[in-house]
C-alpha cells in the first residue's frame, strides 16, 4: 500500500494527470468554442439570407410594377381607347379598362381625367381610398410622366402604376393596381425559401395580417406578437421571435407609411432549422473528445513509465555528484535522450573541476585582453572607494571609448579589431605602470581606470597621458592605425557614492567628450541633463513616426531651356503637437547621430513613392529627388529596402533621383560606393548635392555612377553681384557637362539669377523665386499655374 501511495504522488502519476488534464481542457475548450462558432455562424448566415431576401422581395415588387406599367402603356397607346377618351365614350372606355385589366391580371383599372378625378374604373367602388390614391398618383405623373407606389385600399395592399394617355398631348391617365396577396408571398418563398408575412395597420387600430406563408396556427401567434412588438420596429431591422416552439429571425421591410395606413413585410428564417444542420457535427465532436481522452490516458501512462524509471537512477547519481563524489559510475544501455543524459553525467564529473577554474577566470577577467572585466572592475572600484573614504580623500574613475573603432572593424575585419584592442590594453598598462591600478576592459572598445586617493589634477594628468599615448599610431599586419578616444572622468564622493553611480556618470561624461571632441571631460549635472534631453527627443521622434506627425513637402525644379517643371525635391517636415511646425535642421542632425535617420529616410521614400504613383495616375511625369544620409549609404540592405517600397506602389527607379552629399561619400568611400553602384544598377539617377562645399574629390567623382551635380546655393545666391561666384558656377557647369552630367542650381531667389544660369547653360534650377517647399498634395495645382504663366 505504501509503495502504491508513493506511485500516486510520483512524477509518473503527475505526468499522466498533466497529459489527461491538458487533453481534457483542450477538448472541452475546443468543443465549447466550436459550439459557439457554429451557433454564431448559423445566425450570421440567417441574417445574410434575410438581407438578401429584402433585395429579392423589392426586386419582385419592381418586376410586378414593370409588368403593370407595360400593360398600362399598351392600353394608353391603343388608338380606339384614346379616341374613346377624347370623345368621352364611357361605354367604350369601361369595356377597354375591364378587358385590358383582366388580360394582365390587374385588380383595379381606372381612368383619371385632367382634373385628377376618376372618370371610369373597371373595379368595384373603393370609396375615398381610391380617390386619394388617384389624386396622389396623377399629381406625381404630371411631374415625372409615370409613377408607381404601394398603397392600401379597404385594408389591403396594392401596387399601383400610372401612365399618361397622349393624343398627342396628355388627355388623361390610366391607373392599374396589382394586389399584394398570397400569390406574391408564395412567389417570394419559392425564390428565396423565406417565409413572408404582410401586415397592415389602419390609424389607431390593431395590426391586421393580410397574407402569410405560415400555417394558420403560426399566423395567430404571429399576429399576437405583432400587436406587442411591431410598433417598436424600424425599417430594415432584424429581430428575434418564437413561433410554435421554434426560434425565428424576422427582417422588417416597410411598404406603406402614411397618415392613414402602415404596411410592412416580415421576412422570416428559422434559426432553429439553420442550427439543426450542425447538430451531427456536435455529436461527432463529442465522440472525438471522448476518444482523445482515452488515448491520452493510455499514451501518457506508457511514456511516463519509460521516462521516470531511468530518471530516478540518474537523480541518485546527481546527488552523489552534488556532494563532490566524482567517482560515481553511471551506466546505461539506452540509445535515446535519456542515454545521452547519462553519458553527459559521466562526462560532467570529469569536466566539472576544470570548468570551476575557468568560470572563476571568466567571471573576473577579460579573455581577449587579459585585463579585469566589468565585474572585477566594480569590485576594484568598491575597494578604492572604501580606501578613499577611510582617509577622507577623493577617488577618480576614468572611462575611455575609442573613436572610429566600428569603422575599423567593418573595414579590416573583427580579427584585426580584436588585435587592436589587445594592443590598446597593452599600451594602457605600459603608460600606467605599477603606480596605478591595472586598467579594465568593460566591453567592446570601452576601458576604465580607477585612481584611489587621488586629486582632480592627477586624474586630468592621467587622462591627458592616455590621450597622448593613443596619438602614436599602432601597427598591425603592416597596417598603421591612428587612434583617438573620448575619456569621461567622475569623482568620489562629488559625483557618486557607489561604484554603479560613478561608472554611469563617467560614461555620460565620456559620450559628451566624444560628441564635443574635447578629449577628456569631467562629469557635471548639466551634461547628464543634456543626455536626458537627447533621450526625450529620440522618444518624441519615434512617437511622431508612429502617429504620422511628419509631413512630406516638395520643391519644384525648373528646366531652364523651356521653363517647364520637370522634377521635385522632397523634404520632410515635423508637425509637433505642442511646438508646431519644426524645420529639418532642428531634428535631422540628431537623427543622423542616433541612427534614427534610417527610419526617416524609409518614411520619406515610401511617401514619395505614393505621391509619385498619384502623379503618374493623374498624367503628371516628374522625377522625384530624395536625400540620402551617411548612415543610409552605409546600409548595405538599402537597395533591397527601396525596391520593396517601389514594388508596393508599382513605380520604377527611373522616376527617382537619389541625392547624396560629398561628405557622406567621403566618410566611408568603399561602402558608400558599393551601395551607390547597386542603386545605379537598379536604374536610379544619382546626384551629388551641395557640390563645391565638401571635400570635392574629382577622383571619387570620376568613379561614382552619378548622373547629376547640384551647385550649392552659397555660390548661387549672390552670383549676379559677385563675379567670383559666377566664375565658380560657370566652371562647375562646364565640368558637369564635360563629364556628361546634368547640372542643377539651388538657391535661386530672383529672376536675374535664373536668367544668368540659363545663359551659362545650367540645365535646371530650384529656389524660393520659383517656389518654397510646399505640401506634395499641392504640387499638381502649382505646376498647372506655373505652366500657364510661363508657357513659351
Amino acid at each position: 500500500m505504501i509503495k502504491q501511495f508513493i506511485r500516486i504522488n510520483s512524477l509518473e502519476s503527475r505526468i499522466v494527470a498533466l497529459f489527461i488534464s491538458l487533453m481534457l481542457a483542450l477538448q472541452i475548450a475546443a468543443f465549447f468554442y466550436i459550439n459557439q462558432a457554429i451557433d454564431a455562424n448559423a445566425r450570421n448566415a440567417v441574417r445574410n439570407e434575410l438581407l438578401v431576401g429584402e433585395r429579392v422581395f423589392k426586386r419582385l415588387l419592381e418586376q410586378n410594377a414593370q409588368k403593370l406599367t407595360t400593360g398600362a402603356k399598351v392600353l394608353a397607346a391603343d388608338y380606339a381607347f384614346r379616341d374613346a377618351v377624347a370623345s368621352h365614350n364611357q361605354e367604350t372606355i369601361a369595356s377597354a379598362l375591364e378587358n385590358h385589366g383582366e388580360r394582365i391580371g390587374s385588380a383595379i383599372t381606372v381612368l383619371i381625367g385632367l382634373d385628377h378625378k376618376i372618370q371610369a374604373q373597371a373595379a368595384p367602388s373603393s370609396g375615398p381610398d381610391l380617390e386619394r390614391i388617384a389624386r396622389q398618383l396623377s399629381t406625381q405623373a404630371e411631374q415625372k410622366g409615370t409613377a408607381d407606389d404601394i398603397d392600401i385600399i379597404d385594408g389591403k395592399p396594392f401596387q399601383f402604376v400610372i401612365v399618361p394617355i397622349k393624343a398627342p398631348i396628355t388627355i388623361g391617365w390610366v391607373v392599374m393596381a396589382f394586389p399584394i396577396n398570397q400569390t406574391t408571398v408564395m412567389d417570394m418563398k419559392a425564390v428565396s425559401a423565406l417565409d413572408t408575412t404582410i401586415l397592415t395597420q389602419a390609424q389607431n387600430q390593431a395590426w391586421q395580417l393580410n397574407v402569410s406563408t405560415f400555417p394558420d396556427q403560426a399566423q395567430k401567434s404571429l399576429l399576437t406578437w405583432s400587436d406587442q412588438t411591431v410598433h417598436k420596429l424600424n425599417s430594415s431591422m432584424t429581430v428575434e421571435m418564437s413561433l410554435e416552439e421554434k426560434e425565428f429571425s424576422a427582417h422588417v421591410v416597410k411598404l406603406v407609411s402614411n397618415s392613414q395606413y402602415q404596411t410592412i413585410a416580415l421576412l422570416h428564417r428559422s434559426v432553429s432549422d439553420a442550427v439543426e444542420e450542425y447538430q451531427r457535427l456536435k455529436i461527432t465532436l463529442l465522440v472525438l473528445t471522448f476518444i482523445g481522452i482515452v488515448v491520452a490516458i493510455f499514451t501518457s501512462v506508457f511514456f511516463a513509465r519509460r521516462l521516470t524509471g531511468p530518471l530516478r537512477d540518474l537523480a541518485e547519481s546527481a546527488k552523489e555528484l552534488g556532494r563532490g563524489h566524482y567517482n560515481v559510475l553511471i551506466k546505461t544501455d539506452r540509445k535515446d535522450e535519456i542515454g545521452d543524459l547519462a553519458n553527459a553525467f559521466a562526462h560532467m564529473r570529469e569536466d566539472i573541476a576544470l570548468r570551476e577554474e575557468k568560470i572563476s577566470r571568466l567571471a573576473y577577467w577579460d579573455t581577449l585582453t587579459q585585463l579585469p572585466n566589468r565585474v572585477q572592475f566594480l569590485s576594484m572600484l568598491k575597494t578604492a572607494i572604501d580606501e578613499s573614504a577611510n582617509y577622507q580623500e577623493q577617488c577618480y574613475v576614468l572611462m575611455m571609448d575609442l573613436d572610429r573603432f566600428k569603422h575599423v572593424n567593418d573595414v579590416m575585419g573583427h580579427r584585426f579589431g580584436d588585435e587592436l584592442l589587445r594592443q590598446v590594453g597593452h599600451r594602457l598598462c605600459e603608460e600606467l605602470g605599477t603606480q596605478h591600478s591595472k586598467p579594465a576592459r568593460l566591453g567592446g572598445d570601452e576601458f576604465a581606470i580607477v585612481l584611489p586617493r587621488s586629486t582632480q589634477q592627477q586624474a586630468q594628468q592621467v587622462a591627458n597621458q592616455i590621450l597622448m599615448a593613443l596619438e602614436r599610431p599602432i601597427s598591425i599586419e603592416d597596417q598603421t592605425v591612428d587612434l583617438s578616444a573620448g575619456i569621461g572622468i567622475a569623482a568620489y564622493p562629488k559625483d557618486g557614492q557607489d561604484p554603479s553611480t560613478l561608472l554611469i556618470h563617467a560614461e555620460v561624461a565620456m559620450y559628451a567628450a566624444k560628441v564635443s571632441r574635447s578629449g577628456a571631460l569631467e562629469y557635471s549635472p548639466e551634461i547628464d541633463q543634456s543626455s536626458q534631453l537627447s533621450l526625450s527627443l529620440l522618444s518624441e521622434l519615434r512617437h511622431a513616426l508612429d502617429t504620422q506627425a511628419f509631413r512630406l513637402y516638395a520643391q519644384p525644379k525648373i528646366a531652364l531651356d523651356n521653363n517647364k517643371v520637370v522634377a521635385v525635391e522632397v523634404l520632410i517636415r515635423w508637425i509637433h503637437p505642442e511646438r508646431g511646425f519644426i524645420y529639418p535642421d532642428q531634428f535631422i542632425p540628431f537623427s543622423e547621430q542616433t541612427g534614427f535617420i534610417r527610419l526617416l529616410t524609409l518614411w520619406v521614400l515610401e511617401q514619395s513613392a505614393l505621391a509619385c504613383k498619384n502623379w503618374i495616375e493623374s498624367g503628371l511625369q516628374l522625377k522625384v529627388s530624395v536625400n540620402l544620409s551617411t548612415r543610409d549609404l552605409l546600409d548595405q540592405d538599402l537597395p533591397f529596402k527601396i525596391q520593396t517600397i517601389l514594388n508596393k506602389y508599382q513605380v520604377t527607379p527611373e522616376h527617382f533621383c537619389l541625392e547624396i552629399t560629398e561628405s557622406a561619400i567621403m566618410d566611408d568611400p568603399i561602402r558608400a560606393q558599393q551601395t551607390l553602384d547597386k542603386l545605379s544598377g537598379m536604374g536610379f539617377d544619382l546626384s551629388i548635392d551641395d557640390f563645391g562645399t565638401g571635400y570635392s574629390s574629382l577622383a571619387y567623382l570620376k568613379r561614382l555612377p552619378v548622373n547629376e551635380l547640384k551647385i550649392d546655393k552659397s555660390f548661387v545666391l549672390s552670383m549676379e553681384n559677385d563675379a567670383d561666384d559666377t566664375k565658380i558656377v560657370r566652371s562647375t557647369i562646364d565640368l558637369g557637362h564635360n563629364m556628361g552630367l546634368r547640372v542643377v542650381a539651388e538657391g535661386v531667389e530672383n529672376l536675374k539669377v535664373m536668367q544668368l544660369l540659363a545663359e551659362l547653360g545650367c540645365d535646371q534650377a530650384q529656389g524660393y523665386f520659383m517656389s518654397k517647399p510646399i505640401p506634395v498634395e499641392q504640387i499638381h495645382g502649382w505646376i498647372q499655374t506655373w505652366n500657364q504663366q510661363h508657357s513659351l
